[in-house]
């Protein structure tokens, strides 16, 4: 049943971002059809499913709660998207914030929440989370070698709502040495984009990294990145940040703690009896077997991203595996688990979207290059349609809006740039000047012309719109005002642009041959539809009645940020704060 809302918040002039609703799917049978449980491999007070954050978080409390914890993990690897991520994390009230004098309030951060995810999200759930981010960041420090760093500056998505902060509320993990894992370290997923050789990256150095060749903070962040990882090699370390740093730190606490995690082990099925889920079926080593969980099983296997069944049965078209930057094995089998045993989904049609490049390796995510000055984003008829520097799940939610009228008009988009820009600043990890790999032109990803009309015929839009799109861009932007779109309204428009451009750090012309285009679809970071659960990370049937022994975190549940995206790490966050709430209600039952 599909229920629709008015839009929280215009994107651009005119125009929602988005429907606000929640698809309750009916329950299916309680089991697969042909499942066989298989001998018995093990019995422990909680089973978690999947070593994401959310997973790994559950596991962590549980065990230091007193109970036997075993997580099952699908891949040959540990960390799931997360490991992937840039690890931001964002917690209203945190220590690691208010120690920095951020002036956050619970008052604050319940109004901003509030007026961010609408009331579809209910009260209480989001109270939870409000509540007990804070106590699970405490906990995660007193019991693994994880330390936090606030991301300065990186304002929440909304500033301008009631509460919203525009120096932020993101935190991301300090640098830990890989050698606490020892030969575990091996097993850790990679990340979604290497850090360069020899250096130290923090996800926050991304913003000054991108702009090293005309800004004197940006080459300053460059050469302590590079300082940083001088030291790192002189004392031997293996230098981790962001995601990998998270899922190494969470790693090392399970170590510590004694928890067991079996990799390449993944769910078939839970096991019910007599209403309340039991215990788990997984393969291990070639066998399907039966693990029992006495007290209750978390399922934190991450979204359903890369299960292109799902995402057509779900999902908007055009829709694509190949565009999610998501863990691959992320195939949605914890969330079908979980609906096998009579959970409700909701969220099943959104995303944790960004418009992305579809590049010939993998799609590339992208966060600063459409927002630095000197570029814009254009339809298939060569107009500008969206604030190009809104959060990037907006932009996306636009994209799908505007093509539900007239299908193929917005997917693809295109991002235009010109040699100026190019000459200054970063893109994916491309040093400016340098050209572009010819692989990016034969997947037909980027284009490039020397007039505006050659690049109109090469992206397929008529010469005569771009041509005055690109016209009327630009005297807006040596104006500095976007009157159009309102790009450098707020103080989020503002973070990934070049504070030497004035008067709007968001705007430049664009006029300097060669152009170049970029082909623009909606990617995500993962699916944020799942279980629905309770304010105690349990799951519940489509009546509203709890599931006994089951609960869910992550991107296996339906998001507390509904349809919206607070800030940073507004996936993380959550998820391991509900991976936290899980474990505690287990223990405290």
């Amino acid at each position: 049943m599909k229920s629709s809302f008015p839009s929280r918040r215009s994107v651009v002039a005119g125009t929602g971002a988005g429907v606000l609703a929640a698809t309750v799917l009916p329950a299916a049978a309680a089991r697969a059809d042909g499942v066989q449980a298989g001998p018995s491999l093990g019995e422990y007070d909680v089973v978690v499913v999947g070593s994401g954050a959310a997973g790994m978080t559950a596991a962590l409390t549980a065990a230091k709660r007193g109970l036997s914890v075993l997580v099952v993990e699908k891949a040959p690897t540990f960390g799931g998207s997360a490991a992937r991520s840039g690890a931001g994390i964002w917690l209203p009230n945190n220590s690691v914030i208010l120690g920095a004098g951020v002036p956050d309030t619970p008052q604050k951060a319940a109004t901003y929440l509030a007026a961010v995810v609408g009331p579809e999200v209910p009260a209480d759930r989001q109270a939870a989370f409000l509540a007990n981010g804070p106590r699970m960041l405490d906990f995660v420090m007193a019991n693994s070698p994880l330390r936090f760093r606030f991301m300065e500056g990186y304002s929440d998505y909304y500033p301008n709502l009631p509460g919203g902060l525009p120096n932020g509320r993101s935190i991301e993990p300090d640098q830990i040495d890989g050698n606490i894992l020892g030969a575990e370290l091996a097993r850790l997923n990679p990340a979604y984009m290497a850090v360069p050789a020899g250096m130290v990256v923090f996800s926050q150095d991304y913003k000054w990294l991108g702009l090293a060749a005309v800004n004197a903070k940006g080459l300053a962040v460059s050469t302590e990145c590079l300082a940083r990882g001088t030291k790192a090699a002189l004392l031997g370390q293996k230098p981790l940040t962001m995601g990998q740093a998270l899922a190494a730190g969470l790693r090392a606490g399970l170590q510590q703690a004694g928890v067991p995690v079996w990799l390449d082990s993944p769910l078939v099925d839970l096991v019910q009896e007599g209403g309340a889920v039991t215990g788990v079926v997984v393969e291990k080593e070639g066998v399907r077997g039966t693990v029992r969980a006495r007290r209750g099983v978390v399922v934190g296997s991450g979204g359903f991203e890369h299960n292109a069944q799902m995402r057509a049965q779900y999902q908007q078209q055009p829709i694509g595996t190949q565009w999610s930057v998501g863990a691959k094995e992320n195939t949605g089998d914890g969330i079908r688990a979980g609906q096998r045993a009579g959970a409700a989904l909701a969220l099943m049609d959104d995303a944790w979207w960004g418009p992305s490049i579809p590049l010939p390796a993998e799609p590339y995510f992208c966060l600063a290059e459409r927002t630095l000055p000197g570029g814009l984003i254009v339809n298939g008829n060569g107009a500008r349609f969206v604030n190009e520097a809104a959060p990037y799940s907006d932009v996306v939610h636009v994209m799908y809006e505007k093509d539900r009228a007239a299908v193929g008009s917005h997917i693809p988009a295109w991002l235009i740039v010109d040699q100026h820009y190019r000459n200054k600043y970063l893109f994916k990890d491309i040093l400016p000047t340098i050209v572009f790999p010819d692989s990016w032109y034969e997947a037909g990803a980027a284009k490039k012309a020397w007039t505006w009309d050659a690049l109109a015929g090469q992206i397929g839009v008529p010469a005569a719109a771009l041509r005055a799109t690109l016209s009327r861009f630009n005297a807006q932007a040596w104006n500095g005002t976007d009157s159009d779109f309102h790009r450098g309204d707020t103080a989020y428009d503002h973070y990934y642009t070049d504070p030497g451009v004035t008067p709007n750090s968001c705007l430049a012309p664009i006029w300097v041959p060669p152009f170049y285009a970029f082909k623009i679809v909606p990617g995500d970071l993962g699916t944020k539809g799942g279980i629905v659960t309770d304010a105690r990370a349990r799951a519940l049937r489509a009546d509203g009645s709890v599931i006994r022994g089951l609960y869910a975190a992550g991107n296996a549940s339906a998001a507390v940020m509904g349809r919206s995206y607070a800030g940073a790490g507004s996936t993380i966050g959550p998820a391991m704060t509900f991976g936290y709430v899980a474990a505690n209600d287990i223990a405290d039952a």
